[in-house]
């Protein structure tokens, strides 16, 4: 008999978590949570990819995206001053992106070539 997929009770399982900390007020408002997880993606491909011509550019913004999302549900800041910030700090990383001190993403070769 083949065994069951894993999917919906793990669903299930996640869905009821995440339900119950809402409830209970535990979990931080869902803006957060997404600011939150937009940064950690930022810091990790500055991380993973190393620095190079595409994660300095892809890194930070993600890292500015998430704090305009957490700047913006706290009521910090209006949407226009963001994407106006936004759009310098992006022109900015194009400007890094392309001088020579920023190398170009080198491709990793298996092993075996």
């Amino acid at each position: 008999m083949p065994q069951a997929s894993l999917a919906l009770p793990l669903f299930l399982i996640i869905a009821g978590a995440v339900w119950f900390l809402k409830a209970t007020g535990i979990l931080p408002a869902t803006a957060t949570l997404i600011a939150i997880g937009l940064a950690v993606a930022g810091v990790a491909v500055l991380v993973m990819d190393g620095i190079n011509k595409q994660s300095v550019v892809s890194g930070p913004l993600l890292i500015y995206i998430g704090a305009a999302v957490y700047l913006k549900s706290q009521y910090l800041l209006g949407m226009s001053p963001l994407v106006a910030l936004g759009m310098m700090v992006l022109g900015c990383l194009l400007l890094l992106s392309r001088s020579n001190i920023v190398p170009h993403k080198r491709v990793k070769l298996p092993d075996g070539e």
